[in-house]
């Protein structure tokens, strides 16, 4: 099921400026270089309120608990942040990860998962495996996955690795996936690379490719634990997809939404005018508030729906 959400008339005017400022700065690039710049564009989302935050490891994986008010004891959301897999830490996403966990009202780990090139592929996967099962293992049955971006695919990945598991070991299934913006095709196959390459000033195809060489090498980009398009959908549970439609990612997120539709799956894709990547962490915009709205209510009638069963 796809949804399509009209641009609000002052999410227009705010759009627009922002654009105007990208246009004169240099386009984000992919190299640890850039980490400490990234990490504080994360931190300017606002600090969600009555939500507490705690750092921990599991799995033998270090993280972030963001912990709401009201949260039960058996749930919990794994969150995967973005940066291309190069960028990016659960440090500087606590305010965004915050705000879900206030809307879910839910506990969130967000971890902080292996960065290359210091650490390549499949070392990231192998983390969020780790963090998954050391939770199952710790007693949490109602587990979701989520992520944006890089995070996004790597939660995809990562579904997919826990949904077999579940067949054949007895391991947890995850109840849903929630996902923003995701990077699922590291191949860079999708028609919007191009199509909305005029659209997008935020991402560049070149910047993706120079991400994906340095994350995995020589190593097969179509490989399903590092792009989640190209797994076997078969038996997912329900996915949650939450992409902006001026974003060359954004065939990313419907193609894989249209192959969980044809395995026989749920895919709810949420295309958003006149928004950019991974625009829910602006929460000054109205789409970022209305978008985090939906998040919340999927994510805390799923939870429920298995309390209740």
């Amino acid at each position: 099921m796809t949804t399509h959400h009209k641009e609000h008339l002052l999410d227009r005017a705010a759009m627009a400026l922002m654009r105007t400022t990208l246009a004169v700065q240099p386009k984000l690039q992919f190299v640890p270089e850039a980490r400490p710049i990234f990490d504080e564009l994360m931190e300017k989302t606002p600090e969600a309120t009555g939500v507490t935050y705690e750092a921990a490891q599991i799995g033998g994986v270090t993280g972030w608990w963001c912990k709401p008010r009201q949260s039960e004891r058996d749930s919990a959301i794994v969150y995967f942040h973005g940066g291309a897999y190069i960028l990016g830490s659960a440090k500087a996403y606590l305010n965004f990860v915050g705000q879900i966990a206030e809307q879910a009202k839910t506990s969130v780990f967000a971890v902080d998962y292996s960065l290359a090139p210091e650490r390549v592929f499949p070392a990231a996967v192998d983390d969020a495996k780790a963090v998954y099962f050391g939770l199952a293992a710790a007693g949490f049955s109602r587990l979701v996955i989520a992520g944006d971006s890089a995070g996004g695919g790597l939660a995809l990945s990562l579904l997919l690795l826990t949904a077999e598991a579940s067949r054949r070991e007895g391991l947890p299934k995850p109840l849903a996936a929630v996902v923003i913006s995701p990077w699922t095709d590291l191949a860079l196959t999708g028609d919007s690379m191009a199509d909305g390459a005029a659209a997008d000033p935020l991402l560049t195809r070149e910047a993706l490719d120079g991400a994906a060489h340095l994350y995995l090498g020589d190593h097969d980009r179509r490989d399903p634990r590092a792009s989640a398009l190209y797994g076997n959908m078969t038996g997912l549970p329900p996915v949650l997809f939450h992409v902006g439609e001026d974003e060359i990612l954004l065939d990313d997120s419907r193609r894989f939404a249209s192959r969980i539709e044809a395995a026989g799956g749920i895919a709810e894709l949420h295309i958003w005018e006149g928004m950019t990547h991974v625009f829910a962490s602006n929460v000054a915009l109205q789409s970022s508030r209305d978008a985090l709205a939906t998040i919340g209510e999927f994510l805390q009638r799923t939870l429920n729906a298995a309390n209740a069963a």
